[in-house]
Parts: C-alpha cells; sequence; structure tokens
C-alpha cells in the first residue's frame, strides 16, 4: 500500500520535490522514468541498510527498466572521507557511469552527505537522489543540498551546495530504526519546531510518546511537517547568505561537543545538549524567559536525548567552536532563541558567558 505527500524546495530551475508516506522504495523506478531517466543507475549505501533495504530500490528500479550497480560502504561516521570518495569514484567509472545516470543515496546521513558529494564532483556533477531511511535524515540531511565530507577533525567542511533530483523518504524504513536514532532525529524535529513553528512544538511537547511507539501516521506528519519548514528556509536562501543560518540552532555548540565526545555521540543527542546551551545563553542575555529554557528541556528529555553538557574540556570546546564553519571574521555566530517559534542570528555574544553556560553556570 502506497500512501504520500509531496513537499516541494522552490528554487527556480533547482526545485525538487520531498515525496513522504509508506511503501516509496519500490515506487523510485517508476518516478525517475518518469522524470525522464533511463539506462544506468547506481545505489550507494552502507551494509547495514544494504541488507535491510537495497533490494526493494534495486528491484523497483530494474522492474522500470534500469540496469542497477549497488555500491557499498562500511557504516559509520569515520567513512565520511575524501579517501572514500575517492574509491567511489573509482566503482563509478568501473560501472561506466554516465553523465546523466542517477545516483541514489540510500541510507542515513553519512552516505547523503558522502553520496551527495561524490554525485557534486563526478564529473562536475551527476543527478541524484535522495532515500534517506532514518529519521534524522529524512526531516534534515536529505534536503537543502548540502553534501560533505568530514577532513582530520572538522566535519563536514569540504563539500558543495549541489540539490538533489528528487527525496524519497520512505516511513516504513522506520518500522527497523532503533529506538536511539529515532531519538537522535527527534533533535533536527524539536530544532525545526522551535526556530520556526510554536504550534508544531506544543503539538510535539503532547505526543512525545507515539516516536517509541513507532507510530507511522505520527512520524509520517512530524516528517512532512519538518519538511516544509526546511523547505521554505532553503527556498528564500539555498546558500546560507542570511536566514538559512537559523537551521543552525543548536549546532554551534552541538558541532563542538560532537568533535570533542570524537563522534562518539550522536549527532542528535550533540545538538539536543547545544539547543539547551544556546537557549541558556537566549536567557542570559534576556532574550528569552528562563521558563522556556525550563520547557524546551523537558521536551528534549522526553524525547530521550541529553540535556546536560558533558564534562568535557571547556578550552578544547572553545576551540572547536573557533573552527566551525559559521565563525565570519573571527566571530562565532549563534542562533538564539526569543521565543518558541522565533530564533535570531548574532555574533555578539562574550566568549565568558558561553565559557559559563559550557561549565553547567
Amino acid at each position: 500500500m502506497t500512501s504520500m505527500q509531496n513537499v516541494k524546495v522552490e528554487l527556480g530551475a533547482n526545485s525538487y520535490e520531498i515525496s513522504v508516506g509508506s511503501g516509496l522504495l519500490a515506487q523510485a523506478g517508476s518516478r525517475l522514468k518518469e522524470m525522464g531517466f533511463s539506462g544506468k543507475a547506481v545505489i550507494i549505501t552502507d551494509n547495514t541498510v544494504k541488507s535491510l533495504y537495497a533490494g526493494v530500490l534495486e528491484g523497483g528500479l530494474a522492474e522500470a527498466g534500469f540496469d542497477v550497480s549497488v555500491l557499498e560502504i562500511p557504516a559509520g561516521e569515520e567513512q565520511k572521507t575524501l579517501a572514500t570518495a575517492g574509491r567511489l569514484y573509482d566503482a563509478l567509472n568501473e560501472v561506466y557511469a554516465e553523465r546523466t545516470t542517477p545516483i541514489l543515496a540510500l541510507g542515513g546521513g553519512v552516505t547523503g552527505d558522502l553520496a551527495g558529494f561524490v554525485a557534486a564532483t563526478f564529473m562536475r556533477g551527476v543527478p541524484y537522489v535522495q532515500v534517506p531511511t532514518t529519521l534524522l535524515a529524512m526531516v534534515d540531511s536529505s534536503i537543502g543540498g548540502k553534501t560533505a565530507v568530514d577532513h582530520g577533525h572538522l566535519k563536514n567542511v569540504v563539500g558543495a551546495f549541489y540539490q538533489p533530483k528528487l527525496v524519497m523518504a520512505d516511513i516504513d524504513t522506520l518500522k527497523t530504526l532503533p529506538e536511539a536514532e529515532l531519538s537522535n532525529g527527534m533533535a533536527e524535529v524539536i530544532k525545526h519546531a522551535v526556530i520556526k513553528d510554536k504550534y508544531f512544538f506544543d503539538y510535539l511537547s503532547s505526543n512525545m510518546k507515539k516516536v517509541k511507539e513507532i507510530n507511522l501516521a505520527f512520524l509520517e506528519k512530524i516528517v512532512v511537517q519538518s519538511a516544509r519548514i526546511k523547505a521554505a528556509v532553503v527556498a528564500r536562501d539555498e546558500k546560507e547568505a542570511g536566514l538559512r543560518a537559523i537551521l543552525n540552532y543548536g549546532h554551534t555548540v552541538g558541532h563542538a561537543v560532537e568533535i570533542v565526545s570524537g563522534f562518539r555521540l550522536k549527532h542528535g543527542q550533540a545538538v539536543a545538549i547545544g539547543m539547551v546551551a544556546e537557549a541558556k545563553i537566549s536567557s542570559r542575555l534576556g532574550k528569552l524567559d528562563r521558563s522556556v529554557v525550563a520547557r524546551l528541556e523537558g521536551v528534549i528529555g522526553e524525547a530521550g536525548l541529553p540535556v546536560r553538557m558533558p564534562p568535557f574540556d571547556k578550552k578544547k570546546l572553545m576551540q572547536a567552536m573557533g573552527h566551525d564553519k559559521k565563525v565570519r571574521q573571527g566571530r562565532i555566530t549563534f542562533v538564539l532563541l526569543k521565543a518558541i517559534g522565533e530564533a535570531c542570528i548574532t555574533d555578539d555574544v562574550d566568549s565568558a558567558l558561553v565559557q559559563e553556560v559550557l561549565s553547567g553556570g
């Protein structure tokens, strides 16, 4: 049974649809055919997702007449490197991929970022389709065309803005997602609500138990609403010249936490810690009522995410923030809150205040 809702990302010639629903993996072949693709197709996936879902996707593509190659990478953030990209270029060469050959990124955010980066750079750009299988990838990394690999200790520092031709989020894949990964994705869902949609935040705070129940109707609803929020922001600022930076709420501190943890903390866990820290900074600066910080902590905690800063070295955290892509002329950019649903961007935050909050003050 296939059910589907579509959200359009309006970017002129680079516009595309985000399709969300059940039973979509098997439909990818016919969708690509409708879009004018034919001949070869390449699926890039990791070994975990391959065993679960590559067969369904490959079968649908083959049925639609595509000559399919599946390229497999090991799972994990440590695969998101130029070296892995290099191996994928070799593999694409070996299967005689052409400039019109679509690459389908099947998996979570690591696969999406890496396969997107490979698509952006192989033969100066080949078409690609995001087929996210985690909640985090469905609501965040698959939308907006940010593709990247990590380099050294720096996350997503080598990359390109390169929009997909289509995003297909098959909610059925969430049935096999471990609870920790559902929580991981909820961090970005909560973030979207906090920066742009108070009513969505209220809805999440009343229905959080449905995440653990893997209520597919609820999950479809929150993926669609997150996609709408992100699509609207990206449509107004494709390459993060201004407004799109509000999507980084929780990420200035969050990315630093991720790096200092040696990536042992999941992205969503780090962003959750970052959202609380950045809400506290907002409160200290008189922008946000303290009761809102407590409410935010409550909702984040209910989603199974951490709200307290681990006892990390504050100097290392500040150093990691100093290397962030969001730094402008040596000043760290923060997304702060005025209220639930209202965010602002500033680089005028005293580093002593930041350190105080990072120290649990």
